[in-house]
């Protein structure tokens, strides 16, 4: 069944989709299947991929979350995943931003390209279920209608890879003035009509200009993943924009109940990554405790 006859069914609409809830099976009551990682990139103690990945799993995370393109060695990269047992749950393009699929030279747009499919390779080769996309990023120069046409175009001529991989493509909002409303951005992932894309929920993001709960609820299914961090309106607003990042999880205005009470009646089963100023060891174990909260809360 391709995902537009799944969500579409009865309706024939995008927006009805969209709109319409799902209700989780599952009771509450019962411990929520969401396991926590972190960026790779967070874990500033140990000199190489093994130590770091067992101090993760010592420290009771599930999973960690890895850049690519990058430097790291492939074969050491698995001989610590296998020695440890810490999942290697998603890969994360690290050339979105540089080299944008909404930019207007086509060769900016090919090596994007190329990014993308490397990451897709990687992701394939440690195990990984995604890849993080920031689809496009609408600027002065770009408008928002070309964003959206040249990103999907993009995107498309590498779904085959995806789909072949079973690696799926997991869009994130982020600050790039793009797919604004949670309405759009369900509708950006039902243009694709392939399971192999999906949406990457980052929690603390939405604050500054919505609430997470929305988003949800109009996502739904179409959330393979989430981002976890923090937001303050109180410090925004008296300190400066990215100001509000700047709060230990728990400590801002994220309302944490909400966002959970929304993912259970979604039925989200799947990974919840945190992304925030990492550390040593010490600092590793107060994430994955405040994460542990965050979860049940």
């Amino acid at each position: 069944m391709t995902r537009r006859s799944f969500l579409l069914a009865g309706s024939g609409f995008v927006a009805a989709a969209a709109l319409r809830p799902r209700t989780a099976d599952a009771a509450t009551s019962a411990p929520r299947p969401i396991k926590k990682a972190v960026k790779y990139g967070m874990v500033q103690a140990g000199t190489t991929v093994r130590e770091k990945f067992l101090l993760l799993r010592q420290l009771g995370f599930d999973g960690v979350e890895l850049d690519s393109p990058s430097n790291l060695d492939p074969t050491e990269v698995l001989e610590a995943r296998d020695e440890s047992g810490l999942a290697i749950h998603g890969v994360v393009d690290s050339v979105h931003w540089s080299k944008p699929l909404s930019d207007p030279d086509p060769a900016v747009r090919a090596a994007g390209r190329a990014g993308l499919e490397t990451a897709l390779t990687d992701a394939s080769r440690y195990g990984a279920s995604t890849v993080l996309l920031v689809p496009a990023v609408v600027r002065k120069d770009v408008s928002y209608r070309d964003a959206y046409t040249r990103s999907q175009a993009e995107i498309r001529r590498v779904l085959p890879q995806a789909e072949s991989t079973g690696v799926q493509i997991a869009f994130e909002n982020v600050w790039n003035q793009f797919l604004l409303s949670p309405l759009e951005a369900a509708r950006y992932v039902d243009e694709f009509e392939s399971s192999s894309v999906g949406w990457y929920f980052d929690v603390g993001n939405i604050v500054n200009y919505g609430w997470p709960e929305h988003w949800i609820d109009t996502l739904g299914p179409r959330i393979a993943k989430l981002d976890i961090k923090e937001f303050s309106r109180t410090r925004r607003d008296r300190d400066g924009l990215w100001e509000g990042f700047k709060v230990e999880l728990l400590e801002g205005d994220c309302d944490w109940p909400a966002v959970m009470a929304a993912l259970d009646r979604n039925g989200f089963r799947g990974w919840a990554t945190a992304e925030i100023p990492g550390g040593d060891a010490t600092r590793l174990e107060d994430i994955a405790a405040r994460m542990d909260r965050i979860i049940v809360s």
